[in-house]
């Protein structure tokens, strides 16, 4: 069987390395790919630069399964195009993308649906936006309705830093299009958790918990990234909390995809917040999470290929998950500068020396030497019986790598009371 896989991150190194190790897989293409896909003897990098390059490459090479890494090709309807030439793929068409592609939508849907969700308002005019402020408490969150690469929430801390957010977002453009619509939504206190999930438009199963860690600064300060760390499972996601998920969040989201007919084969990650007064759904991605899917494969005893396959078949309903006894903890190196301007072309050593699962993530081989060529660079996973010990030996072996301007968060694992 051959594979292609499209991204460039940690995500799609992680999925590459997963499928590797079912016997029945050939050859794995990843587009664009990486410096960890290139160095993995069952891939290739390959360079497509548009849907109808890929499906064309698709159909050529007799690929027997697509899985789209990222969100913006899945919103832009990618599935639909290879699904009209029969080409098998993994994630949701373009209707069911709209989930993560229009927070506006989703929140609506959440409504609609019994989806327990914080409370929060939808504007495009500026000025009903800045009077709605007036009424509101502090701190609230501010979320650009759109696609923005993780980075488009702010949680304003008063009145004062909600009008600049306003601003930006909807005078300024700052997030383009994407932010031309808002969602102004009840600040919740509390520990995030992030669930993923697969769904074959019947049934939902849940992965293993997750929990990440967003914020560029220790202590959940600072800007908003793509995510600079994750452990696995969530400690704060116990029995309880899981079934509230189950009869709160998935049970009623389920029932809405089948009331607005939006069956596919793909991926919901539930991002969620666990509160005093039980648990929230803050958003819908309708894709594997970066850096969940990290810390999360790893500890996947089932074949992932396999499941996907049953998926597909409409067998979802069949399969029983089993998951290593043991936590995961990843840590997510970046480079200087990150989420705002850095510089690339840096050389990473040292990785030679580690001993834990490394998943590239921006870095590309030149000349054979391994460069930075992104944000964040790498990934470093480490499991073991406990959490306490599984950070530990992540950050025993991130320490061991150097490149100019590398900097990772150092309190991932650590947890805060709700």
């Amino acid at each position: 069987m051959k594979i292609l896989i499209i991204g460039s991150g940690g995500r799609e190194h992680a999925i590459a390395w997963k499928f590797a190790q079912n016997s029945k897989v050939e050859k794995i293409y990843v587009a664009p790919g990486n410096a960890g896909t290139e160095l993995l003897d069952i891939c290739e990098n390959i360079e497509l630069f548009n849907i109808e390059e890929m499906v064309e490459f698709a159909e050529n090479n007799k690929i027997g399964l697509t899985m789209v890494g990222s969100e913006e090709l899945l919103v832009e309807g990618i599935v639909d195009k290879f699904e009209e030439r029969g080409l098998t793929i993994f994630g949701p068409n373009k209707k069911s993308a709209i989930l993560e592609g229009s927070k506006a939508y989703s929140k609506n849907f959440m409504k609609k649906y019994g989806v327990k969700t914080a409370a929060y308002e939808i504007f495009s005019d500026y000025d009903n936006a800045i009077k709605y402020l007036d009424t509101i408490e502090y701190p609230t969150v501010i979320k650009a309705s759109g696609l923005a690469a993780g980075k488009g929430v702010i949680i304003a801390q008063n009145k004062e830093e909600a009008l600049e957010a306003v601003k930006e977002m909807l005078l300024d453009n700052k997030f383009k299009q994407t932010s031309a619509r808002i969602v102004i939504e009840e600040f919740l206190i509390g520990a995030e958790a992030s669930i993923l999930s697969i769904t074959d438009g019947e049934t939902i199963i849940p992965f293993i918990s997750a929990k990440d860690h967003k914020k560029i600064g220790e202590g959940e300060t600072g800007l908003n990234t793509g995510g600079m760390g994750v452990i696995a499972p969530n400690p704060y996601v116990t029995s309880d909390i899981m079934k509230d998920f189950i009869d709160d969040i998935m049970v009623p989201t389920l029932e809405g995809l089948k009331s607005e007919k939006m069956k596919f084969n793909g991926v919901i990650f539930f991002g969620l917040m666990i509160t005093e007064k039980g648990i929230y759904s803050l958003e819908y991605n309708m894709r594997l999470g970066d850096p969940e899917t990290q810390a999360v494969l790893p500890l996947m005893e089932n074949d992932f290929l396999e499941i996907l396959e049953m998926c597909i078949d409409g067998d979802l309903d069949k399969v029983k998950m089993s998951w290593k006894n043991s936590s995961a903890c990843c840590v997510v190196g970046v480079s200087g500068g990150y989420p705002e301007s850095y510089n690339k072309g840096y050389e990473i050593t040292g990785i030679s020396g580690v001993n834990d699962l490394v998943f590239i993530a921006g870095a590309k081989l030149e000349k054979e030497k391994l460069l930075t060529s992104g944000g964040r660079v790498i990934n470093i996973v480490s499991l073991e019986k406990n959490l306490e010990t599984a950070c530990k030996k992540a950050y025993n072996s991130i320490d061991k790598i150097n490149f100019e301007g590398l900097f990772y968060r150092r309190d991932i694992g650590k947890l805060y009371n709700i």
